[in-house]
């Protein structure tokens, strides 16, 4: 428990723009820290950059000699009431870390209770690098606030020119390497709806509609990068097709001049080049395209020698080729394609030269993250983010389809106990569907520490990606609208019961496990007359989905885009007549789903005359811990709940 439940050891490898230093977020307990080594000279002690009264959560390089660090600590404001929240921070700092700058910490001065609580929220965001630039950056002053504006920055001096200010309906703006604005989205509405607009600056300096899609068809256009050429826009776009493709886009044409990249079951999502700042292109343009596969950040190479590195490194750690089965949404519609075994070897970066250096990044639901440095045919394991973790115990990780009541194929992850260990199945299964729902799940090692736990107790895991998931194509996305406990729980019970057909899962012993939506799904197995389910487990579900889109209602892009989408079953009205036991948790600091979410569905729950546990943890948003204790406060109660609880005897 305790090393599931800790920051991961060593992780966030980085290399300087210029290939020189190599930075690291290592752990421990609670304490994060930055270590800086030079490139050259590995085996030297590394420069050791911490922070006394903030949390770093995250760092890269800003430039070749200084760092953009984010950090994050507790905070509680009076408004109305108490709000206790969580705030985050960008700085930056040299390479040593002896000098530290709050960027645009002096652009307004806050006076009343209102405004310094708005600050204090308040975080610039980094657009540019301006990586020809040794000095300059662009900054977005506030991602929140109801004034944002683009800056020119000087991180050597803390001077800011304006170079932007942006509209209350802008969304978000692309600058190019020189940090001049280019292109945005901006939200609108007009007599058929809501819609997002891309624009793009022309030369007298004004902006120019070129696509406007409307939220309720899910079409989407979106600016990936600059082209090659000058005028050329790199573009993704879904419209008229199940999944995005990327486009080269003339822009004074207004026309599409060619498809760059596409994939017959995923969307394609972005670009990469070797170059010197990975993602402008060279003149015969780009090295690989990105694409929303099993990992969630695939990558599709046309540069043959990183293909033929990449497979040296699997037969160097061992790891397995095979053949992966692929299937649209319906029909019979499927390929196979190559594949490491339950694995991502991903490159995170090459630097150029007469021997090429190559920083990669390898991790799988049941394989813990791990990072190695190719340097002149020498492979060096770096860091291991989970070491305390024997690989064994994880089971094995595969990527599944089954077939819905209805016809539809629902993809899903699926995690099995090592046969060694807990002896030969079925087995007792949690059914573990994700959040949002518009979101998705991928095969990387979970650090939440849920699956790992689950496995590594004997118990299959399957991740189903039911309708109304994301990332997933058109169709499945369209398809969850308005089945919220309906279709879309539907695809979870189809789940269940194909584990069962596979004997894969013992029917007697299924539970459902979801965090957020996934805890909402875990209230609706609660209610739904079924008997698939021996007990459930709900982390910040939502119960009362009238009180979830009241809240953003007045919002028109929510409004067509969501609200409508959110129908079904609404669990707290059945709260009172849960048909199975039932764990409830919820962080007091979640400010995403309000806690009075559980609270209100346990009051009701308690007089349906099943056990219902319910757990309030200190100082939890909603999402990662604050600390190792709250993190392993989370963890045990799961663990001991599916050991001893579930109504009696555990699952």
């Amino acid at each position: 428990m305790a090393q599931l439940a800790q920051f991961p050891a060593m992780t966030g490898f980085q290399i300087s723009p210029d290939g020189k230093h190599m930075i690291a977020i290592e752990s421990a307990g609670d304490t994060r820290s930055i270590l800086v080594w030079k490139l050259a000279d590995l085996s030297a002690k590394p420069t050791v950059i911490g922070a006394k009264n903030m949390l770093i959560s995250g760092a890269s390089f800003l430039k070749n000699d200084m760092l953009q660090v984010n950090l994050s600590q507790r905070y509680d404001f009076r408004g109305d009431q108490m709000v206790k929240t969580f705030i985050s921070k960008l700085l930056f700092t040299d390479l040593e870390g002896k000098n530290w700058i709050e960027p645009m910490a002096s652009v307004e001065i806050a006076r009343t209770t209102d405004a310094k609580v708005q600050a204090a929220l308040s975080n610039p965001s980094v657009l540019s690098r301006m990586p020809a630039d040794p000095d300059h950056i662009v900054l977005e002053s506030d991602s929140r606030g109801d004034t944002r504006d683009l800056f020119r920055y000087n991180v050597r001096t803390g001077a800011s020119t304006r170079l932007m200010k942006l509209g209350e309906n802008d969304s978000a703006v692309s600058v190019n390497a020189a940090g001049i604005p280019w292109a945005k989205t901006r939200f609108g509405s007009d007599g058929e709806g809501a819609f997002v607009a891309l624009d793009f600056r022309v030369s007298d300096g004004r902006w120019e509609e070129h696509f406007r899609n409307y939220v309720k068809a899910r079409d989407v256009v979106d600016v990936i990068a600059p082209g090659a050429k000058p005028g050329i826009a790199i573009i993704q776009s879904n419209v008229g097709q199940e999944f995005a493709a990327i486009y080269e886009y003339d822009i004074a044409a207004k026309k599409t001049i060619s498809k760059l990249f596409e994939h017959k079951f995923f969307d394609a999502t972005g670009v990469r080049s070797l170059g010197k700042d990975d993602e402008t292109p060279e003149q015969d343009g780009f090295d690989g395209y990105q694409y929303a596969g099993l990992f969630g950040s695939d990558m599709y190479w046309e540069n043959p020698e990183i293909n033929a590195v990449i497979l040296g490194m699997a037969q160097a750690l061992g790891i397995k080729q095979t053949k992966q089965k692929l299937m649209a949404v319906s029909g019979s519609n499927q390929t196979e394609v190559p594949a490491f075994d339950g694995v991502s070897i991903r490159l995170l970066r090459r630097v150029a030269g007469e021997t090429p250096s190559y920083l990669f990044r390898v991790s799988g639901l049941a394989y813990p993250t791990e990072y190695y440095l190719l340097q002149k045919q020498n492979l060096q394991l770096l860091a291991k983010e989970q070491p305390a973790l024997d690989r064994a115990a994880l089971g094995s990780a595969r990527f599944v389809y089954y077939p819905a009541r209805d016809g539809l194929n629902i993809p899903a992850f699926l995690t099995i106990p090592n046969e060694k260990l807990c002896g030969p199945g079925p087995y007792a299964t949690v059914v573990h569907p994700h959040g949002g729902p518009w979101s998705r799940d991928n095969m990387n090692f979970d650090n939440s520490g849920w699956v790992p736990l689950m496995v590594t107790q004997c118990k299959v895991v399957l991740q189903p990606q039911f309708r109304g998931s994301s990332g997933w194509g058109r169709t499945r996305w369209l398809a969850g609208d308005g089945e919220w406990g309906q279709k879309m729980q539907d695809d979870k019970d189809d789940g269940a019961k194909w584990l069962v057909s596979e004997k894969l899962a013992d029917p007697r012993r299924m539970a459902m496990f979801g965090f957020s939506y996934g805890g909402y799904s875990a209230f609706a197995a609660a209610v739904r007359p079924n008997d698939l389910y021996k007990c459930a487990i709900s982390g910040a579900g939502v119960s009362d989905i009238k009180r979830i889109t009241a809240r953003s209602y007045a919002n028109p892009y929510f409004k067509d885009a969501q609200e409508s989408t959110i129908r079904g079953l609404n669990p707290l009205e059945f709260a009172d007549k849960i048909k199975i036991p039932i764990m409830v948790y919820h962080g007091d600091r979640d400010q995403t789903v309000p806690l009075n979410q559980s609270q209100l569905f346990v009051d009701r729950a308690k007089s349906s005359g099943q056990p219902v546990d319910y757990h309030v943890l200190k100082d939890y948003a909603h999402g990662p811990a604050w600390t190792r204790q709250t993190m392993t406060d989370q963890l045990t109660l799961i663990s001991d709940y599916l050991k001893t609880g579930c109504g009696g005897g555990g699952l």
